[in-house]
């Protein structure tokens, strides 16, 4: 039975304007840049001016000054009045023409001679490790049908070298996509070309075979009795070696630990992952363009915000003409809709101005405070000054909602005088000594790992050992959080850290 009845409810929502805040906080600087040209693109009243690259490169706090606080410093706990008309002025975000607002930028000469030393990071050209082996194959004298095969067989193989398809299902394949009748003792026989391509080992459908190859291309270019010992013992003791029971293999192959160990050092040479060893050029080149730079200067911090992707950003002049304009007298229907629709882009525009300044201005003060409270750290390098830190603590020194922390932490880096990191990893959880000192998770992590580094390769240390070796040193924690703290820092368990 359908009824009506009245009920209250109380809801908070974000404002369009809170919710662009969010979305940008998640960009990280080299994202930012593609966001704003989308901006431009899909709003006309939204315009550029291109900053001087090398004036710009990297924007201090002073940047973002005293930026405007329509925007909610946090989220949804912090809903504000940011939409009224009347906390702009639109002249703030038009194009001037004054002689005193003409920018910076277009006042510099840049100047350079024949002498000056270009600094552009030179790209080499390649090919792909896929083309490579192609072009190898063109090399050989087969006919069209072994070469079809072959091309089919090289599209097959993974980044690494590998081929994880049977040839039986290879010839299916074949002879359903391409028409062509085969074999899989026929694809056999393609596959053992290609196995003999550079780089050695491509076309392996397993570690071991991979190996194997690698080893048998050895000895016929060098033989030696390390060599053939090392393709006795994957051959034969594959799973013993890989779980290095030593003391199994020299059982078994009745050889002694010091021809054992020469064996391993030749199969330690080779190279488990062939489809890698090709030269850097030729694969895609990955570049971390950090948000943040912390620089030591004699004792001092110094923070500085990358922004040499941000635009000088402004509403069109145009279009805030065009908006004074129907703004005065009586309008038609038509004059109407087009002030409607160009007030809408104006408002877009300077809000997304605004939002871009909050961004800039958020971001800061949130690695503020991450430095201030992680000042030992950024002074020394040293982990184990890194102090137990979490979402909440950044959140309330800053007068923030926690989320708004979380945006800004999980996508953006900082450049250090010790590296790149990624923000998130300087939060960690706390964890007390028996001393009742509050110490962070990364620090237990840093010391054990210092402990593994140091130990006898020969005995390495079991978890109970190292839980125990913690204890000794102030840290009380149990084996199976030494064991997570382990896998965390991809640490094998000591029967794989073994060595002869």
């Amino acid at each position: 039975m359908l009824n009506q009845r009245l009920q209250q409810k109380l809801l908070q929502k974000l404002s369009p304007q809170q919710i662009l805040l969010m979305k940008l906080l998640q960009i990280p600087t080299v994202g930012l840049e593609q966001r704003i040209k989308q901006e431009i693109e899909d709003n006309p009243a939204l315009e550029m001016e291109e900053p001087d690259t090398v004036d710009t490169l990297e924007k201090t706090e002073e940047v973002s000054g005293d930026t405007s606080d329509e925007f909610s410093d946090s989220t949804e706990d912090e809903v504000d009045d940011y939409a009224k008309e009347d906390d702009y002025d639109l002249e703030d975000y038009m194009n001037t023409t004054d002689d005193d607002d003409i920018p910076e930028y277009k006042l510099k000469a840049n100047n350079y001679s024949k002498d000056d030393e270009p600094h552009e990071i030179p790209f080499a050209s390649g090919v792909s490790f896929h083309d490579y082996l192609i072009s190898q194959l063109g090399l050989r004298n087969l006919d069209e049908k072994k070469h079809n095969i072959g091309l089919y067989i090289i599209g097959n193989l993974d980044d690494s070298g590998y081929l994880h398809r049977s040839v039986d299902a290879i010839a299916d394949d074949l002879a359903f996509t391409q028409n062509i009748s085969t074999t899989g003792e026929e694809v056999e026989e393609v596959l053992k070309i290609i196995q003999d391509f550079e780089p050695v080992g491509v076309g392996a459908r397993d570690l071991k075979e991979c190996l194997l190859i690698q080893l048998r291309k050895k000895m016929e270019e060098a033989p030696s009795a390390e060599i053939e010992l090392a393709i006795r013992i994957i051959s034969r003791y594959f799973n013993e070696f890989t779980k290095k029971h030593y003391d199994k293999i020299i059982k078994k192959a009745e050889i002694s630990e010091d021809k054992l160990k020469k064996a391993i050092d030749e199969i330690l040479k080779l190279n488990p992952k062939p489809g890698n060893s090709l030269s850097e050029t030729t694969k895609t080149n990955h570049y971390i363009i950090p948000d943040f730079t912390v620089t030591n200067n004699n004792g001092e911090l110094e923070l500085t915000l990358n922004s040499w992707n941000m635009p000088e950003l402004h509403v069109s002049r145009t279009y805030g003409e065009m908006l004074s304009d129907l703004s005065k007298g009586k309008k038609s229907k038509k004059q109407r809709e087009a002030f409607s629709f160009i007030k809408r882009k104006v408002d877009s525009a300077r809000w997304f101005i605004e939002a871009i300044k909050q961004r800039q201005n958020t971001l800061l003060n949130t690695m503020e405070a991450i430095v201030d409270y992680q000042k030992e750290y950024f002074l020394t390098g040293d982990e184990t000054k890194l102090r137990p830190m979490i979402l909440k603590d950044i959140a309330e020194k800053i007068g923030m909602d926690i989320s708004t922390v979380s945006r800004v932490a999980n996508s953006k880096y900082v450049q250090t005088d010790f590296g790149t990191f990624l923000l998130k990893n300087f939060f960690s959880e706390s964890m007390t000594k028996e001393n009742g000192e509050e110490v962070s998770t990364r620090e237990i992590k840093k010391i054990l790992s210092n402990i593994i580094e140091a130990e006898d390769k020969k005995k390495p240390l079991t978890d109970d050992k190292l839980a125990h070796l913690l204890k000794e040193k102030g840290y009380n924690v149990a084996r199976r959080t030494v064991a997570k703290y382990r896998e965390q820092l991809g640490i094998p368990v000591a029967r794989l850290r073994k060595e002869l």
